[in-house]
This record gives C-alpha cells, sequence and structure tokens, in this order.
C-alpha cells in the first residue's frame, strides 16, 4: 500500500524568484536568455583540502554523506517543488502571492530502492591523465574539459559501483599501461584506447564492451591489438574478472550504435539476462535497461499497476483486457511484465537491436500479445494511431523517455486520440523537457499547436528511488481524463 502525503502549493513561487520568474512569468525571448544563464552557472569550487577520493565522490554521488533515510527526504522534496511548478502552471491563476491552495492530484511517499549500495549493473569508466599524470588512468573525471582541469579517478571507492566493476576497471588499467598503444584522450591529438562499459546481472554474469579509436591502423593491426585484449582477458591477469562476454567497437565518433559501428563479440556468448518479476529478458551490449535491477522491480510493478488498476490476481475475474501502447519500449520490460493483464502490447522503440531484444524477450517468455515496432516515436505513431482509431476504449499509453522528453509530435499523437483515457509517464528528468510535455498534455486546445483532444489531468504522482547517493530518482505520474 502506498502512503499518500498530502501538501498546500503556493501559486506565486517565492523560494526561487529568478528561476521560477523564467519559469513562470518571462516572455519566450525573456525565457530563452534566463535558461542560458542558469546553463553557465558555474559548478561550487571544489574545496583543496579534500581527497581526490571524496572530491569524485561529490561529484558521482553528491548525497554519499547522508544517510538513506535523509536522502529520500531529500529527493522527496525535490519531487515535491517540481511537481509544484507543474501544479502552478496547471492551475494559470499566478498573480496572488498569498493564496495557498491543495493540489488536486496525490503525491505519494518516494519508494526506496531494496538495494543502497553496490546497485548499479551498467558502469562505463574513461581512460585520461590520473592524479600522477599517467595518461593510462581508468576512471571517473574530477573538473571540465572548459576548464582544462580534467583529472582521472579511480572509482574503487564509489558507493553505488559494484566489486565486479571495479575490478574489471582495474585490469583494464593494467591491460592499457602494458600495451604498447596510447590512449585516445582526444581524437584530434592521436591515441587508439577509449573507455569500457561493463555490465552485470543478478547473476553476477558480466560483460564488457572497449571501445577503441582505429586512427591509420591497418586491419590487420587492428587484430592484433585485439588479440591482446582478448589474451589479457582470457588467459592473461585479467581472467580474475571471468568476463561472460568481450565486445569491441571500432569507432571515430564519441558515440555510435551498433548499426553504424558493429560491436565485434571477441569472446564468450552474445547477450546477458536479467530478471524481473519473474519475466527474463536479454541485453545486448548497447540497450537500455534500468541500471538498478532491484529498484527497477519496484519501478516496474507501479507502472504495472497504474496501467491496470482494477486487476488484483490471475485466480479472480476482474477488469482487464484492453490495449497498452508502450512508447520508447527499450527492450520490452513494461509491455511483457504488463502482458498478462491486457490483450494487446504495441511497443516503439528507436533502437533496432532493442527492439530484436523485445521480440526475442517475448518469445523467451511465451508472451504471444506483444508487438514491437522500430523507430523514431515521431514517425511511427502518429501512422500507428491511424490503425488504432476504431479502438473507442480501453486503450492505454505508457511513455518512457530518455531526458530529452518526447518529441512534440508524439505529444501531438497521443493528446489527439480519443480513445486513450489513462496515460502513464515515467520521467528521470521531470524538471527538463519532460515538463513541457506535462503542460501540452494538460493545456486548454491550442490550435497553433495542433493539440485538439481533450486535456489530460494529472491524478497521481509516484516518485521510485532508482539511484541511491545521488539526487536523482525516477517520476511516474499518472494522467486521465
Amino acid at each position: 500500500a502506498f502512503a499518500v502525503r498530502s501538501y498546500a502549493f503556493v501559486k506565486y513561487i517565492i523560494w526561487n524568484p529568478v528561476k521560477t520568474a523564467y519559469v513562470l512569468f518571462s516572455t519566450n525571448h525573456q525565457r530563452q536568455l534566463l535558461s542560458k544563464q542558469h546553463q553557465k552557472k558555474q559548478r561550487p569550487p571544489i574545496s583543496e583540502h579534500l581527497s581526490w577520493e571524496e572530491r569524485l565522490a561529490d561529484v558521482v554521488t553528491p548525497l554519499w554523506r547522508l544517510n538513506y533515510d535523509k536522502q529520500l527526504e531529500v529527493k522527496q522534496k525535490r519531487q515535491e517543488t517540481i511537481l509544484s511548478q507543474l501544479y502552478g502552471h496547471l492551475n494559470g491563476d499566478l498573480r496572488s502571492s498569498c493564496i495557498k491552495v491543495q493540489p488536486n492530484f496525490p503525491i505519494l511517499s518516494i519508494l526506496p530502492s531494496p538495494v543502497q549500495n553496490g546497485y548499479r549493473n551498467k558502469s562505463t569508466f574513461s581512460v585520461n591523465k590520473g592524479v600522477d599524470g599517467n595518461p593510462k588512468t581508468v576512471g571517473f573525471y574530477v573538473g571540465t574539459a572548459r576548464s582544462n582541469n580534467i583529472v582521472c579517478v579511480n572509482g574503487d571507492h564509489l558507493l553505488n559501483m559494484p566489486e565486479k566493476h571495479k575490478l574489471v576497471a582495474r585490469c583494464y588499467q593494467n591491460f592499457l599501461r602494458l600495451s604498447p598503444l596510447e590512449p585516445c584522450l582526444l581524437f584530434h591529438t592521436g591515441g587508439h584506447w577509449r573507455e569500457i562499459t561493463i555490465r552485470t546481472n543478478a547473476w553476477g554474469h558480466t560483460m564488457a564492451i572497449v571501445y577503441f579509436h582505429p586512427q591509420t591502423l591497418c586491419p590487420d593491426e587492428v587484430n592484433e591489438h585485439k588479440a591482446a585484449l582478448v589474451d589479457y582477458f582470457t588467459t592473461g591477469l585479467g581472467s580474475v574478472c571471468q568476463l561472460d562476454s568481450l565486445f569491441f567497437q571500432e569507432s571515430t565518433m564519441t558515440r555510435c550504435s551498433h548499426e553504424e559501428s558493429p560491436y565485434q563479440l571477441l569472446h564468450g556468448v552474445p547477450y546477458i539476462y536479467e530478471e524481473i518479476l519473474g519475466f527474463k529478458f536479454r541485453i545486448s551490449p548497447d540497450a537500455f535497461f534500468q541500471v538498478n535491477q532491484a529498484a527497477a522491480e519496484v519501478l516496474y510493478r507501479t507502472v504495472r499497476d497504474l496501467c491496470t488498476p482494477t486487476y488484483h490476481n490471475a485466480t479472480q475475474t476482474t477488469q482487464g483486457g484492453g490495449t497498452l501502447l508502450d512508447v520508447c519500449c527499450g527492450t520490452g520490460a513494461i509491455g511483457i511484465i504488463t502482458s498478462p493483464r491486457v490483450n494487446q502490447i504495441l511497443g516503439i522503440e528507436l533502437v533496432e537491436q532493442a527492439v530484436q531484444d523485445a521480440r526475442h524477450n517475448a518469445d523467451l517468455n511465451n508472451v504471444h500479445n506483444c508487438e514491437f515496432k522500430s523507430g523514431k516515436a515521431e514517425v511511427v505513431l502518429p501512422g500507428l494511431m491511424k490503425e488504432l482509431s476504431s479502438i473507442q476504449s480501453g486503450l492505454t499509453a505508457v511513455v518512457n523517455p530518455a531526458r530529452a522528453g518526447l518529441h512534440y509530435r508524439v505529444v501531438r499523437a497521443l493528446r489527439n486520440h480519443s480513445a486513450i483515457r489513462r496515460l502513464v509517464y515515467v520521467s528521470c528528468k521531470p524538471e527538463g523537457e519532460a515538463m513541457r510535455n506535462f503542460r501540452e498534455l494538460c493545456c486548454a486546445p491550442d490550435s497553433q499547436k495542433k493539440l485538439s483532444g481533450e486535456a489530460f489531468t494529472p491524478t497521481l504522482a509516484v516518485p521510485v528511488d532508482m539511484f541511491p547517493h545521488t539526487p536523482h530518482c525516477e517520476l511516474v505520474l499518472l494522467f486521465e481524463r
């Protein structure tokens, strides 16, 4: 059972007048200027008396000094602030600074992560100059490129990192220091070895992905160094890592997809698997999956229950059925977990490999009522909505976008389909572009934006802590109409 808290909100937000002025009151031009001013805010100076380990912990896990109950309190207050801003937008009357109003939707107490330490199942370690000046140091950055003061610090002390990730990172650093090739710190200055991504599952199976800039090396030369990498991690000092999968990606870009530059399997199996709420999921090198498996169960259970509110258990006749539209579905986790409660799942995902994983995951779990489509949601969804035009009721949508939020065409398609009466929005950054999505889902009809459908109303907010020791959490918002 959820614990419900009631809160009073002030219409005229006064605790940060500059920030809320540009959010709530400014013209478009003023908003852009003030927003840019905020983006240029400098981070607080790093205290010289702190150790490098403390400085890194303050960057990666800013709440690490607080006990977990205090961390949850900080996050709860942050979500309340964000939601009060949303309520201010939707309420419309912001002229009075003294009238207190009750929100028309409850904010539940934040759901804690079952695991607080070593919870990450995916970590990417960078390569750069360390505290001692060695350019073959594997860890995380303190400082910024703009200030030209980057120092790479080992992450062995970070509370959110599992021991296996730390072990693989240490071994990769040792391999780099044995290799005759230089690291690639800046693309234009040469060098080859780049960062390493490590993925693990609840059973301890481990996948490592090494990124490499070929520069002017010929294929035979690259193959020679790939072989050295394999030897190190299979029969050399790195064999202690017991890697189940070792991938290699050659790239001349900062980031690129499998389609742009294929992940090359150098050793082991092509996938690892994770289990959530009794369902198994295949994890490929670049597929999205929640970084905290234990908390993901809390999140997905919450989302499933909000998508199918009247379903209690499989032994009772309940009001189930209908169609669930899963936008930004990733490897299909939400849809597959919800599949026993609905007639049909329709998923949309940009990353083709993730769609292949989703289809495989449906087969793996003997789920036969799921269909997954690949492509940009803003391109696929409007056409799909035409196919769904015959559905007059029983259509629920769930969206789980990246930090950039939903494309305006996706919001328009969801808003204008009258059969969608219930929409669950999962946001990892509700104060960002997602806020624009919330407003466009709930605002009055707007002919200029082609928002003709009936407005949604937020009816429930559930924060879920997926990232202990950091200020971040997932916010699940239920919209209805």
